[in-house]
């Protein structure tokens, strides 16, 4: 049977860039002295999870944004040739934020479409999924701009971000779901912010879902966002047992 994966064989491989350069205040003193995408669970980095799913789905080009102890990220993920992809790095002397940190990479991101990942949260979804989609946004210039998946609401983010309406993000309706810090993103909306500045996510966010700029998914699978010791605990359990994707929430 025809995939995902099999289609675009032969094509230049898609390009995702894994954000790791916060300092992870919610996780001192672990993140003190180990970055917090380098943070152990189920018996490797949370970062490594991320590389290798990102791999198997045929994004091979991988960029990696850091600056709190940026150094023993590139220790431990290299030039990418252990996995099977090529990695390349963006530096910041401080973290940037989201928006700031993909402005300032984006001569190293595709000048279409590019894949963005936190590299702190552990997930099982399928990122071989958005490869249709990624296509369809390469092939059409009129929106979505953007495509971000949607997850379930955690304890700690009971009243979510945004709304999923009939395929897009809202801004008004209810109820509410909590951003996975996945997405999609043309590049020409981050081509004008100047490069090298602190930069937040949420204003562009709602300027963009104002315009209806913004598709979006929804994602009942294993996801977890690691925020603070006890859950990097948690978690590291409940993968060294495997549990269903549903224990995960």
């Amino acid at each position: 049977m025809d995939t995902a994966i099999d289609r675009h064989r032969g094509a230049p491989a898609p390009t995702a860039m894994i954000l790791a350069a916060g300092r992870g205040e919610r996780m001192r003193p672990l993140s003190d002295a180990t970055p917090k995408p380098l943070l152990r669970v189920g018996g490797k980095p949370l970062i490594v999870w991320q590389i290798e799913r990102l791999v198997a789905a045929s994004f091979t080009n991988l960029v990696i944004n850091m600056a709190h102890l940026g150094a023993a990220i590139e220790a431990t993920c290299g030039d990418g040739r252990a996995f099977g992809a090529t990695i390349r790095y963006s530096r910041e002397r401080e973290p940037l934020e989201v928006a700031g940190g993909i402005a300032t990479a984006i001569a190293l991101l595709d000048r279409d479409v590019t894949l963005v990942v936190s590299g702190d949260i552990y997930t099982a979804y399928d990122y071989a999924s958005l490869l249709p989609r990624l296509a369809a946004m390469k092939a059409a210039p009129e929106p979505p701009h953007a495509h971000m998946v949607m997850v379930p609401n955690p304890d700690y983010h009971r009243a979510g971000d945004f709304a999923l309406v009939d395929g897009r993000l809202s801004l008004a309706a209810r109820p509410q779901l909590t951003f996975g810090n996945i997405a999609l993103y043309r590049s020409t909306l981050f081509e004008a912010l100047p490069r090298g500045q602190k930069i937040k996510m949420l204003p562009l966010y709602r300027d963009w879902i104002a315009r209806g700029w913004v598709s979006g998914e929804r994602y009942d699978g294993a996801w977890a966002n690691v925020g603070t010791p006890a859950e990097l605990q948690q978690l590291d359990g409940q993968l060294a047992t495997p549990p269903s994707e549903k224990a995960l929430r």
